[in-house]
């Protein structure tokens, strides 16, 4: 049989998702907790893996196991076993032909950015952080030249294991509440640190370092010199996969609901 799961996390104390031999990721807890819930080790494949201090809302993942067991026992059973950032939010049986990763039609996340002149303190470590105010006409007018199908070298990191740097970014939506800013991105799929990346160059945009049409000739640049540091992890958060109708899974949780 096999399981699909939403999970939610705050990522400040790992080292990202994916398994590490340190055992301090994301992954390796949850795995560890489903192996204490059905007393037999558990494999996971996720929709997405995020980076060290990276945010997840609702990561999904499978896998397959021969337990029988209501959904909400494995919410309320795996749970039982987690750390309190990370939770499972649904769980549901899923066809053998569903795959986490291969079976998403795209990838969602945003970036939750504080304008103050004093840096976060009680929701540190969950949002980015800028002093200088930003202009927000020049922010939309930057993140137009990304919008496309484009070969997306200059924001990749060097140990990005992606096979093309060729992705379809086809949503970059900018808003503002009162100090905070929220950057909603959604593209087929993401390029290791690609987002952080372009929040570097949008940042360089949006306090007026350099004009909106600089960021086309990043672009087009295909160098990872050409762009601006990579931007800190604190306020990205991974809001999921899309999947078509056919799999009957949520579109999000609750876990989005604090979000600004």
């Amino acid at each position: 049989m096999r399981i699909a799961l939403g999970i939610s996390y705050l990522g400040t104390a790992y080292q990202g998702w994916q398994s590490q031999p340190s055992g301090q990721t994301v992954q390796d807890r949850l795995e560890s907790a489903l192996g204490q819930f059905a007393t037999v080790p558990i494999a996971t494949l996720c929709a997405g893996r995020t980076d060290a201090g990276v945010h997840g809302l609702m990561q999904v993942v499978h896998f397959d196991t021969d337990l029988v067991r209501e959904p909400f026992s494995w919410v309320r059973g795996t749970n039982r076993f987690l750390p309190p950032d990370i939770a499972v939010q649904w769980a549901q049986p899923a066809p053998d032909a569903f795959h986490a990763r291969a079976s998403a039609l795209a990838r969602r996340y945003t970036y939750v950015l504080l304008e103050s002149p004093v840096r976060p303190s009680v929701d540190a470590g969950r949002v980015g952080w800028t002093f200088r105010p930003l202009d927000g006409d020049a922010l939309r007018q930057g993140a137009k030249h990304l919008i496309g199908e484009h070969d997306f070298t200059s924001f990749r990191a060097s140990a990005c294991q992606a096979l093309s740097p060729v992705k379809h970014l086809t949503r970059i939506d900018i808003s503002r509440r009162g100090a905070y800013w929220r950057f909603d991105f959604e593209a087929s799929a993401f390029l290791h640190h690609m987002i952080r990346n372009i929040m570097g160059c949008l940042l360089q945009i949006g306090q007026g370092l350099q004009p909106p049409g600089w960021m086309r000739e990043v672009l087009a640049a295909r160098d990872r010199d050409a762009a601006a540091p990579t931007f800190a992890p604190d306020g990205l958060y991974f809001l999921g996969p899309r999947y078509g109708p056919e799999w009957g899974l949520p579109e999000r949780t609750a876990a989005y609901d604090w979000l600004p």
